[in-house]
């Protein structure tokens, strides 16, 4: 497993999902990003020239921060994000041939699930963490519930979390959360307001980070 990859990710405990309907600013929305803190991103497939942004975003950002591709529906697709750059893949959905390309090459792999069944059949084939899409239909007493018979798995919601449910996901059991238009805001990359974006990500990185000193408190008591 991927276990550089993966400590990232939960360190961070934030995976910016990028959608844009035009690619051209995307590099200055990883900085934007990366400056509030924020250093694992998924730029997802529906974004236009999808393999040529995540290439550009790679080789402009480096190692700085954990670069990723979303929307990633099926195995050829996934070959070739990994192939321009990407580090791991997210989906919204449950397919277990991308599972087994990203463990044959040793890359993490994120797949969408939404029921007790699919989330543990994606875990039993290999899945680092799951990501439950979507994630305000059921809120964080889902994430709750399935704590008692699922306690092992990683789950990731995505899908209206905002700073609003951010802490109450992370305290039903999340292991990270999956922020997309409401930290990458569609007005903010139109208006190329990176300000709006990098403070932004600098209140998602407060709101995790309060949660942890606080459970940490709370287990040292």
């Amino acid at each position: 497993m991927p276990e550089s990859s993966l400590r990232r990710v939960l360190d961070c405990g934030i995976v910016a999902v990028v959608r844009a309907p035009d690619g051209g600013h995307l590099v200055e929305v990883a900085e934007a990003l990366l400056d509030g803190g924020v250093t694992v991103v998924e730029i997802t497939m529906s974004v236009p020239n999808a393999l040529e942004v995540i290439s550009q975003v790679r080789q402009a950002m480096g190692d700085r921060i954990l670069l990723g591709a979303g929307t990633v529906l099926d195995e050829e697709t996934a070959r070739a994000v990994l192939l321009a750059g990407a580090e791991f893949i997210v989906a919204p959905t449950l397919n277990l041939d991308v599972i087994r390309l990203c463990r044959r090459y040793d890359k993490l792999v994120m797949p969408g699930a939404f029921t007790p069944t699919e989330i543990l059949t994606a875990w039993e084939a290999g899945a680092d963490i799951i990501k439950v899409f979507p994630a305000d239909v059921v809120g964080p007493a889902f994430f709750n519930a399935l704590r008692g018979p699922l306690p092992q798995i990683r789950l990731m919601p995505t899908g209206g979390v905002d700073l609003s449910a951010a802490a109450d996901f992370l305290k039903a059991g999340a292991c990270c959360l999956g922020v997309g238009g409401q930290l990458v805001e569609p007005k903010a990359v139109s208006e190329r307001n990176f300000d709006r974006i990098r403070n932004l990500a600098r209140q998602y990185v407060a709101v995790v980070q309060q949660f942890r000193e606080k459970e940490k408190q709370f287990l040292s008591d």
